[in-house]
């Protein structure tokens, strides 16, 4: 088989790296290039990067449809919980108001501390709403499987 000599630079950093691997192998550092260059230019090269890419972009594709299910059920709630508040509430006579007020702000304080104590402990409403809701389908919620494959 025939050869071309071919003269390269390279940033000093990929040339430490270069070395570093052909040491640790026992390979000559053409024989690394070379092998490295078949691969990138071998249509199967081409075919595992795309598919790679592909697996990567399903998983996003699952990661933005959960965010996207997750943030319509929080609007949902609070739209709810807005009517809800509206119509069910009667206006405070302004006598009672600034003990209203006080009310309002202890109650409060206790919602972030709830809600504090239920982030710490990692706890999911939309999780568990969901579950109530549809419990077959509870395994939209489990980790993705699939391992995160490296791009070549």
């Amino acid at each position: 088989m025939s050869r071309a000599r071919l003269n390269i630079f390279l940033e000093r950093e990929h040339e430490r790296r270069l070395a570093e691997l052909a040491t640790m192998r026992g390979l000559s550092k053409s024989s690394i290039v070379a092998a490295a260059l078949a691969a990138f230019l071998s249509p199967e090269g081409a075919d595992r990067r795309e598919a790679a890419i592909a697996t990567r972009l399903d998983r996003l594709t699952r990661q933005f449809e959960r965010l996207e299910r997750d943030q319509q059920i929080g609007l949902e709630t609070l739209a709810l919980f807005v009517r809800y508040t509206l119509a069910a509430n009667l206006p405070i006579p302004t006598e009672h108001q600034e003990r209203a007020r006080a009310q309002g702000a202890a109650r409060f304080a206790q919602f972030v501390e709830q809600l504090g104590r239920h982030l710490q402990r990692g706890g999911s409403l939309v999780k568990a709403v969901h579950a109530e809701i549809r419990p077959e389908d509870a395994e939209f919620f489990a980790p993705d499987p699939s391992p995160p494959e490296d791009v070549p």
